[in-house]
């Protein structure tokens, strides 16, 4: 039996998918994401199943584990997992070229992290105002 172990990453959200053969179904830290309570979340997650057509998506089971973050980091994580999974499950350079055409992040990802808080300031590059009268 094939099993495939895919990761993600955005800003401090961390996704990790295993994809197995299966009946279509997917599920989200134990949440099926056809009910996945938020719904843009829960589009952008399906984006990598939809273009990989339903003749790969109803043959594969796919169990993702995913923490840190928010709930869009979260949901752009879930989506690298997946993605970078079904190419890997299927290993077909047209998927892969059709993921980039689509969205690059989907696979590359995104190295955009916060900067972090400065000593003595209230954010990363606030400062007191000052006054010249």
């Amino acid at each position: 039996m094939k099993i495939v172990i895919a990761s993600g990453r955005r800003k401090t959200a961390i996704a990790r998918a295993v994809i197995k053969p299966g009946k279509g179904r997917v599920w989200i830290n134990g949440i099926p994401l056809e009910i996945y309570p938020i719904e843009m979340a829960r589009i952008k997650m399906m984006e990598p199943l939809l273009l990989a057509g339903e003749k790969i998506r109803n043959t594969i089971d796919i169990i993702v584990n995913v923490k840190g973050g928010g709930v869009m980091g979260q949901a752009d994580a879930v989506r690298m997992a997946i993605a970078r999974g079904l190419i890997e499950w299927t290993g077909d350079e047209e998927l892969k070229r059709l993921y980039v055409e689509y969205d690059r992040t989907m696979l590359a990802g995104d190295p955009r992290q916060t900067e972090p808080e400065k000593f003595a300031r209230y954010s990363a590059r606030r400062r007191r105002q000052t006054s010249y009268r």
